[in-house]
């Protein structure tokens, strides 16, 4: 038998839907940041990176972290457009148009019987 593969929680991160909302919103973000007590966190929270969501202990790390790979990727990501139903369907061919006449036939069938 395989290993059950399990999903790490200890450094999961903020989903990019999250941090495009801090972002956007910096009452969004206060409101997250209101969610743990600065005692807990590294460098009392003072030095977070938004895009990334993550606290550093210092503002070298935090620089260090700034110029490194997997922060550059997550820009990167948060660059990109979000996938949208819209863009689902034309992918395969259906316009809203099509799966709009389509649900009103489907309802009228419903209707005659």
């Amino acid at each position: 038998m395989g290993s059950i593969k399990r999903t790490k929680t200890k450094r999961r991160t903020r989903d990019l839907d999250q941090v495009k909302a801090d972002l956007k919103s910096p009452k969004h973000l206060a409101q997250h940041k209101n969610t743990k007590a600065s005692e807990d966190l590294p460098g009392l929270g003072a030095f977070y990176c938004v895009e990334c969501s993550k606290y550093f202990s210092d503002s070298h790390n935090l620089n260090e972290h700034r110029r490194g790979k997997n922060h550059k990727r997550r820009i990167r990501m948060l660059k990109d457009e979000a996938h949208t139903q819209k863009m689902a369907d034309a992918a395969v061919g259906l316009s809203t148009e099509t799966r709009r006449n389509q649900h009103e036939r489907d309802n009228e069938m419903l209707m005659d019987v």
